[in-house]
Order: C-alpha cells, then sequence, then structure tokens
C-alpha cells in the first residue's frame, strides 16, 4: 500500500533502537525524510547511516534527551516544520510504589506525560496551518492493564492519553490526527531485561521465562519492532485521516477484554 507521505519529514523520538527505530524505519520505506533521537551518539549515527542506506531517504541524527527543554529545542530546530511526530521515551524502571520519592515521581511524569505535551505544543498548530499532520503517542498496554512496578509509567502515560482526548479532537478539522499505540510484550532491550530479572529471581532460565510469558500471549509470541513500526506509519498516513483519538493495542491479543 501506497502510504501517501513519501517527501514528508517525521520527528521520531527516542529512536536509535527499539519501537521509536522500528517506526522509523517503517516511515522511511514508505519515502519520509526523518529526524531521529537518542542519547548513544554512536548507536544513533551507526542507525541513521542504515536507513539511509537501505532506504534512500534524508536521516539527521539528533544527540540530546528529549525530556529536557534544550532537547527538545535541538529536535525542533532540525525539524521546524514537521509533519509527523512519533513521541516516545524511555520509561522509568521497574519499582515497588513505596520507593518512589517525590523526585522519582516527578521525573517520571516529565518523561512520559510532560515531555510528549511539549513537543505536540510546538508543532501542533503549525500542521494545522499547513493542513496535514500525524501525532502518534507510543505509550503501553499498562495503560489498560496496569503491571505491578510500572506504576508511575503506567500513571504518567494514562495522564498523557486523558490529556490528549480533548486536546486533539479540535485539530481533526485541520487534518491533523492525534493516536495512541499502546505496545504490549514486544521483544526488546526492556523486555529482555525484564526477563533476565525474572529468570534470577525464579532460578529458571532467560528461555524458560521468555518461553512461559510467550505462551499467555494469545498470538504465543513477543511482537517485534519492524511490526510495530507498520502500524505506526499506517496511522501516519493519508489513510488513516479519519482516525483520531484512538489508542490502539499492539499486544498480541494480551488484553482480555472487548473494549
Amino acid at each position: 500500500m501506497d502510504l501517501g507521505i513519501s517527501g514528508r519529514t517525521a520527528i521520531v523520538c527516542a529512536s536509535s533502537r527499539g519501537l521509536g527505530r522500528g517506526c522509523a524505519e517503517a516511515l522511511a520505506a514508505a519515502g519520509c525524510n526523518l529526524v531521529i533521537n537518542g542519547l548513544d551518539a554512536v548507536r544513533l549515527d551507526a542507525t541513521a547511516s542504515d536507513i539511509r542506506a537501505r532506504f534512500g531517504v534524508d536521516v539527521t541524527p539528533v544527540v540530546a534527551n528529549v525530556s529536557t527543554p534544550e532537547g527538545q529545542e535541538a529536535l525542533i530546530a532540525a525539524c521546524p516544520e514537521p509533519d509527523i511526530l512519533v513521541n516516545n521515551n524511555g520509561g522509568p524502571p521497574r519499582r515497588d510504589y513505596r520507593e518512589l520519592d517525590r523526585q522519582a515521581m516527578i521525573d517520571g511524569v516529565i518523561q512520559n506525560m510532560i515531555s510528549p505535551i511539549e513537543m505536540i505544543q510546538k508543532v501542533a498548530d503549525g500542521m494545522a496551518e499547513r493542513g496535514f499532520g500525524r501525532i502518534v503517542n507510543i505509550t503501553s498496554i499498562t495503560v489498560r492493564m496496569p503491571l505491578a512496578g510500572l506504576d508511575l509509567s503506567s500513571g504518567a502515560r494514562a495522564g498523557l492519553t486523558a490529556f490528549l482526548a480533548g486536546v486533539g479532537r479540535p485539530y481533526a478539522a485541520r487534518n491533523v490526527t492525534f493516536n495512541n499505540l499502546l505496545p504490549g510484550k514486544m521483544d526488546t532491550d526492556r523486555l529482555r531485561g525484564g526477563l533476565e530479572r525474572a529468570a534470577e529471581t525464579s532460578g529458571r532460565s532467560v528461555e524458560e521465562v521468555g518461553r512461559a510469558q510467550a505462551a499467555e500471549i494469545p498470538a504465543g509470541r513477543f511482537g517485534s519492532a519492524e511490526e510495530f513500526g507498520q502500524v505506526c506509519a499506517f496511522y501516519c498516513s493519508v489513510h488513516a485521516g479519519y482516525v483520531t483519538g484512538q489508542n490502539i493495542l499492539v499486544d498480541g491479543g494480551l488484553y482480555p477484554a472487548a473494549f
């Protein structure tokens, strides 16, 4: 399918690896020029070089922390008029809620709620003026299905979801959409780290823990960054202009409800 976005420009936050990289690659395959972002300069440059070589698009790497005003300004300086914004950021580490002090909670909310809102503030009105915009926020299945130890991440991302539910709708008439992708158990570094911790505490191998967790998913496997990216690219396409304010689960059927 031609997504109709060839030649468009996308900012993809936290995209040197994992789900962010999957989204960047899928948008590049659709012909988008990219501004990608990460903290590790070596890995980010390698990602940029690989995407350029494979897809023949312009890729600008920006080494920055998107949770900071300086990082956000660097991204906007590299792409003042983006057509597409994919908000993404790492989540707070798994911790019992009793261990969270005030600063940890503030940092988590900045990371997973405030920062994406600030990025949207910088780009949404310009998108509306130009008559095209796609904003996709990578949140988590835990917005709907909280998991113990991820309470801060779940709460901040749920706050983002509620905040944007009202903010985004007035933009629909200007061909600017806001949607959220809720990944389930995806084959990423974060998941593998969780498997390793579970293996240490249970005395089982990482492979055994992985097989047991995958068996709980109706699809029988973990998701890949590549297929997640394809879902993201569709919601950035011209074909998704009538879809806004939605929370799209990408979880292999793990969330056990109809609504």
